[in-house]
């Protein structure tokens, strides 16, 4: 049985204990190191850990004696190093959100502990493990499109997302949390990479904050939606829809409060950051970005994220010698430039986060665990690595207004 501690009991440390606890004949939770109370005990009720083994930092938890196998480090992103590297020094085999960091020295030297101390890794880049961008990868390699030309990806935020995630909440502010591109699309990055199976050249990339500014604000507006604003009810991003009418106990409403009445809800909005007007907030990261890649044998590929769009998901399209493949989450189409068939592939629904990834990636994990081997694991942190360099380089151009070669970055 593996014993695995939770260290960051936020929305994915509780998510992949949630999947640790469907399958108690593979591993089971033991240990959790997080400074909110509440969510600190709910992780150690669901799970039945001794009050010996909660902690209320990472520090606490490595200054003991070992007392599991591995860990799940979900800290904020900004946070990843430091317990990181600690635990990996010490033994414990790593499930690390992504990204790994967010700056490319502490990206460095988290690869450089898992290289000293050779402990299984594991970044959470879960669209290798969704069942769709899986089968797309097994087109691509088996040849039926041809030679891969150009890529076109999409990342569609979705309007709400973007005010939830990237504006009133934790990623809003680069200084806090990293920049957008970072905490949002390494996903993207990592998989075009990983679909094209060659090494990433020179990037260029445009973008920047567009409309979440003081002076798009509403006439009237007020700093919080609770203060009375005047636009409130026909906003797209009034916290009170959102937050308090919306569905309280799932994803996003439930996460600015513990307690999901409508009474604890309002009384969130009222004082914390999810009540805060979207146009007033301190948010600095950008709100759309375009990058554009160049990868060995000439491939060029072009990546867009955009907080402007109704729904969620991505969008793919490869552009091969032989014919075409699209892909939006949902099904695949498959062109034939020769014969001019067209296949299209429904992919079933899934549930789970990622469209059932982050369940697949928690039991390749464990898997390597329990064979106490990482030959079956697709994102370690020295993969991660690679293609965090792209997201660095690229962020780069975009601040710098230059092209950008990967090598600059990719550097140790």
């Amino acid at each position: 049985m593996i014993k695995i501690a939770i260290i960051g009991a936020g929305g994915r440390g509780t998510g992949f204990s949630n999947i640790i606890g469907d399958n108690p004949q593979l591993a089971t939770v033991v240990a959790v190191a997080e400074p909110r109370e509440a969510y600190r005990k709910a992780i150690q009720e669901k799970h039945g850990i001794s009050d010996a083994n909660c902690f209320t930092s990472w520090e606490a938890f490595v200054a003991v004696d070992k007392l599991c196998d591995a860990v799940i480090v979900a800290t904020m992103d900004q946070d990843h190093v430091g317990p990181a590297v600690a635990c990996m020094d010490k033994g414990y085999h790593m499930l690390l959100e992504k990204p790994m960091a967010v700056r490319l020295e502490d990206c460095q030297e988290i690869a450089a502990a898992q290289a000293r101390n050779g402990v299984i890794t594991s970044v959470c880049h879960s669209l290798r493990y969704h069942k769709g961008f899986a089968m797309v990868k097994a087109i691509l390699d088996s040849g039926r499109i041809g030679a891969i030309q150009t890529i076109d990806h999409l990342e569609q935020v979705a309007f709400w997302h973007q005010a939830h995630s990237y504006v009133r909440g934790n990623w809003g502010n680069e200084e806090k949390s990293s920049f957008m591109l970072m905490a949002k699309s390494c996903h993207d990055i990592d998989y075009l990479t990983h679909l094209i199976g060659k090494n990433c050249l020179r990037v260029s990339s445009f973008g920047g904050l567009g409309h979440f500014r003081k002076e798009n604000a509403p006439d009237g507006a007020t700093a919080r939606c609770t203060d009375g604003c005047p636009v409130e009810q026909s906003c797209a991003y009034s916290a009170i829809k959102r937050y308090v009418h919306a569905d309280r106990d799932v994803w996003p409403a439930n996460v600015c409060s513990h307690d999901h009445s409508a009474e604890a809800h309002l009384e969130a909005i009222k004082t914390g950051p999810y009540g805060r007007c979207v146009y007033l907030c301190d948010n600095d990261v950008v709100d759309h970005q375009v990058v554009a890649m160049e990868y060995e044998d000439g491939i060029s590929v072009t990546f867009t994220m955009t907080a402007f769009t109704a729904g969620e998901g991505r969008r793919l399209r490869v552009h091969g010698s032989a014919g075409e493949l699209f892909f939006d989450e949902s099904t695949i189409t498959i062109q034939d430039f020769a014969t001019g068939n067209k296949e299209t592939i429904e992919i079933g629904a899934e549930t789970g986060g990622h469209g059932g990834g982050d369940s697949r990636l928690a039991l390749n994990w464990l898997a390597a665990l329990a064979v106490n081997s990482d030959e079956g694991i697709k994102t370690d942190v020295h993969q991660s690595l690679r293609t965090h360099s792209i997201v660095f380089a690229a962020e780069a151009s975009r601040k710098e207004q230059r092209m950008i070669d990967v090598s600059e970055f990719s550097k140790t």
